[in-house]
């Protein structure tokens, strides 16, 4: 057993969204149940920037506070990686990680998944496509409008692309803002359920019938997703399984032996109310 008996993980993003994105919670449950096992607990600590998140690091560091930490929503030139080893603190990169693969991560597929989401679309008929994204830094953010772009332009179509921030604010914002465009998108995708709820929100009060005029897709599933009226179609992903998976990489780096290669459940579709053949 280790000197802490604490595995720590920061969160660099507004505490307000911790109380209605669902994802970290059940991501965070599949961590505790496994750690829980071996006597192990979460150090959680939610952090406004990346730098207090570094910060947080290196005080975790200084006063042997957690025995590794996971490290999640990578960046563009993330500083984290090279800070972590120079402290020497073990951890777990989780996510859009394509650095060093001497280095353990649960490695996530953000191509595959928005083919398919995108297959699925251009199968109905649907021509003018739209993302509403998470903050553009993150690398899985990227990953994920690429391969849009890619597929899009492959099938002679050009998305839009608008920057949102995960919560139902922007989720509702920008929906409006691409309803009204000259020629608005008969389909939405949105990088998490809380943008694409508001998002249905939104449509609604716009006066359009959503399937018949317009189809939405969320990135993860949740109950909030299922309980909409009509549920919402999603790329849905087992998130506490993610997060059991993640803990066993975490559990094998504090045991000092090899930590097996991992990837995060793959998304799969699922079709509910929210999506149907173009108008027209």
């Amino acid at each position: 057993m280790g000197r802490s008996e604490a595995v720590g993980l920061v969160l660099a993003r507004p505490a307000r969204l911790l109380g209605v994105e669902p994802f970290f919670m059940e991501f965070i449950a599949g961590i505790e149940e496994r750690l829980a096992e071996r006597g192990l607990s979460v150090l959680l600590h939610v952090v406004a920037t990346q730098d207090e998140e570094i910060a947080t690091h290196r005080r975790w560091a200084e006063r042997d506070l957690v025995e590794a930490v996971i490290v999640v929503n990578l960046t563009v030139a993330d500083r984290r990686p090279d800070v972590l080893a120079a402290l020497g603190l073990p951890a777990v990169m989780v996510g859009a990680w394509d650095g060093d693969p001497d280095v353990p991560a649960v490695v996530t597929d953000n191509t595959g998944p928005v083919r398919e989401a995108l297959g699925r679309l251009l199968e109905l008929g649907h021509r003018r496509v739209a993302r509403v994204t998470g903050p553009s830094a993150l690398v899985h953010t990227r990953a994920r409008t690429a391969a849009l772009v890619d597929g899009c332009r492959a099938a002679g179509i050009e998305p839009v692309i608008v920057e949102g921030d995960y919560s139902a604010e922007s989720g509702a914002e920008l929906t409006e803002r691409l309803l009204r465009r000259a020629e608005r998108p008969t389909a939405i995708l949105y990088d998490n359920d809380v943008m694409a709820v508001a998002g249905l929100g939104a449509a609604k009060a716009a006066g359009l019938r959503v399937p018949e005029e317009l189809s939405l897709i969320a990135w993860d599933d949740s109950t909030m997703c299922r309980l909409a009226s009509p549920a919402l179609t999603t790329m849905s992903v087992d998130v506490h399984q993610f997060g059991v998976s993640v803990a066993e990489s975490v559990v094998e780096l504090i045991d000092g032996g090899p930590v097996t290669p991992r990837w995060s459940p793959a998304p799969r579709f699922e079709a509910r109310g929210t999506t149907a053949r173009a108008d027209g």
